[in-house]
This record gives C-alpha cells, structure tokens and sequence, in this order.
C-alpha cells in the first residue's frame, strides 16, 4: 500500500472518529492532508470505493491488533494471561485496542448504511471468535467459552456507548476486577476459587 493511500485511510478513521459519518469528506480530508484531490482519485475509485477501502482498512487493523495481541502471548498461555496482555493494550489516546470515538461513530454509521453494518457485525464476530478460543481452555464447553467471551466484550462495547464514554484507565481498572475472576491454567481463579461446574 502506498504511503499516499495510507494517509488518506488513516485521516479518514480521524474524521469518521472526530466527527463521525458526516466528517468523511474528501475535499476537507484533501486539506487536512495537504493533498489533492487528484491524489485522491489515483489512490480510490470515487467517494464508494474510498468508503470500502476505509471500512477494509478499519476491519484489517482491528481484528489484526485482536489477533496480534493474542499471538503476542500465545494462546497455549491460558484466559488470564491472554486477557491481562489483552487488558494492557487498553490505553488512552486511540492507540490501543479501544478507541471509543471509532467505536461509536462506526456503529452510529451502521445503523443506516447495510456496508457499514456487514463490516460492524464481521468485527463483532471475529472480536468474539478470538475471545471463544482464549476462554476455550478455561471452561468445559464451546457454549460457555462464548458466554465467558461475551462478558469482556460487552463491558467494553458498553464502556464506549455511555456517555460520556468510560475512559481507557478506568475500563482497564474494571478488567483488572474482571481478571480477578478468571482461571489461570490451574483451574483457579486468582482468588484461589475454582470456577462453577
């Protein structure tokens, strides 16, 4: 990918952060940028393709940084480590793995337009997917990885749709409460409790 093209997709996930659907405007991304709107139509085709390539852009890095994460520690580690490193990359400023103001305006964005929507729900999925198989080792079955997989990614859909949305200290304070909870390989939460039969 050109260093052009990846200026105008990054500039875009700012606009669509900062200002949500609307600030997605090529001639006012051309000034922020300091580029042409030639540059812009030898990099997309039209306003639609631009669209696809920002919302292929956003997919690829979300569920790249999920999986990276994961990978980081290995998912042979166990749920708690996984989770604590996972926990570790929430942090303030947009550059770990909750970006709220992303987060809000792609899912307001879904609510009316059918691409947008297919692009939120293939994130969900593969968020929870990634999240199933950490907890897969901690439970008895594939039905409670998922329920235990949705305890963490609710609290964190739900910590950006308050308002104002729960900062990234304070989401990770509530993981770190979380993580309190889960088993380490052993079968023993950190309290020293095994989990429910």
């Amino acid at each position: 990918m050109s260093t052009a093209r990846d200026r105008w997709l990054n500039e875009g996930l700012r606009a669509l952060a900062e200002e949500g659907a609307a600030g997605i405007r090529i001639d006012r991304i051309a000034v922020r940028l300091n580029l042409s709107k030639g540059s812009f139509h030898h990099h997309f085709d039209g306003v639609e393709g631009y669209k696809k390539a920002l919302l292929a852009h956003f997919e690829n890095l979300s569920i790249e940084m999920f999986e990276n994460a994961i990978a980081e520690v290995g998912e042979s580690a166990g749920a708690r480590e996984i989770l604590a490193q996972l926990t570790k990359l929430v942090r303030p400023g947009g550059t770990g793995l909750y970006r709220p103001e992303l987060d809000i305006a792609l899912r307001a964005w879904a609510t009316w337009d059918a691409d947008v929507r297919a692009v939120q729900t293939r994130l969900d999925e593969a968020r929870l997917s990634a999240l199933q198989r950490v907890w897969r080792s901690a439970v008895a079955s594939d039905e409670e990885a998922r329920m235990a997989a949705l305890l963490p990614y609710l609290l964190a859909v739900g910590a950006t749709v308050v308002f104002p949305p729960v900062d990234a200290d304070q989401l990770r304070d509530i993981f770190e409460i979380l993580l309190r909870h889960v088993p380490d390989s052993s079968g023993k939460a950190r309290d020293g409790t095994m989990p429910p039969p």
